[in-house]
């Protein structure tokens, strides 16, 4: 009996999807969960031992998925690894996202939401890893206020810190509306703002689905595309003038494919 080949395609994806999921959950156990444990008894530089073990967990991931998914690629700039001591934006299409922006940098922050906080394991470890949790109607006025010294002071270390202006994944592929949140921290920290373009995680991680699309040829690109580093002193300088800069090179790069 030939097994129809239109069930192997899905039985694949959820093959791969759950080895991809398991070594969320085994993987954190048998491989990281020690490290993590070892990492809170560096008083010293506790943030950062479980930042960098953020990123090599995140990484040993993507390995994984281009391992048992050989369509899947990875194009990521050179220039885009060696960003430090900025504010990063970046498009936002999947969960994947986030998760490959973490693997990029060693010393690297972002804003979650509130609810992940209180996530068994998972909230502690975005706690203990320095991650700022997001304020309601994510306008970060109380986040400036209470964090604007760390987050400067975290910038001139040498670490990042990254930020999807649209707040929430694009179903369509299309930039929704920005808010201002990223681009007043970098105004109060007087840091650069890195522009980052990602592409084709929603091709992979498909918004609404639970598993990954893997039988499939797909590249997933992550590149600069653009660098602002405003006179913030100037009098002359306005906030909503730099973000409608920053949106309309969004625009026109999405508009080139």
């Amino acid at each position: 009996m030939v097994f129809p080949m239109r069930y192997i395609k899905p039985l694949m994806d959820v093959i791969v999807t759950l080895l991809l999921w398991g070594y969320f959950t085994l993987g954190f156990v048998l491989l990281f969960a020690p490290r993590y444990a070892a990492a809170t008894l560096r008083r010293a530089d506790r943030e950062a031992a479980f930042q960098r073990l953020n990123c090599l967990f995140f990484q040993r991931f993507f390995r994984l998925l281009r391992l048992i998914t050989p369509g899947v690629t990875l194009n990521i700039r050179d220039e885009v690894r060696t960003i430090r001591s900025s504010i990063i934006i970046c498009n936002h299409l999947s969960y994947l996202d986030p998760i490959l922006l973490i693997s990029l940098f060693e010393k690297q922050k972002t804003i979650v939401k509130n609810v992940f906080f209180k996530v068994p394991v998972f909230g502690w470890i975005l706690r203990q890893s320095g991650y700022i949790p997001s304020q309601a109607g994510d306008d970060y006025a109380s986040l400036m206020i209470n964090n604007v010294e760390n987050i400067r002071e975290y910038l001139a270390s040498g670490g990042n810190l990254f930020i999807f202006p649209e707040g929430t994944r694009s179903r369509t592929g299309r930039l929704g509306p920005f808010n201002k949140g990223a681009f007043s921290i970098a105004r109060y920290c007087r840091a650069p703002i890195q522009c980052l373009m990602i592409r084709n995680t929603n091709r992979l991680f498909v918004p609404g689905r639970f598993r990954l699309n893997t039988r499939m040829t797909v590249a997933i690109e992550v590149e600069r595309i653009g660098v602002f580093d405003p006179d913030y002193g100037d009098p002359a300088f306005r906030l909503a003038a730099l973000i409608r800069e920053i949106r309309s090179l969004y625009e026109r790069r999405l508009a080139e494919g």
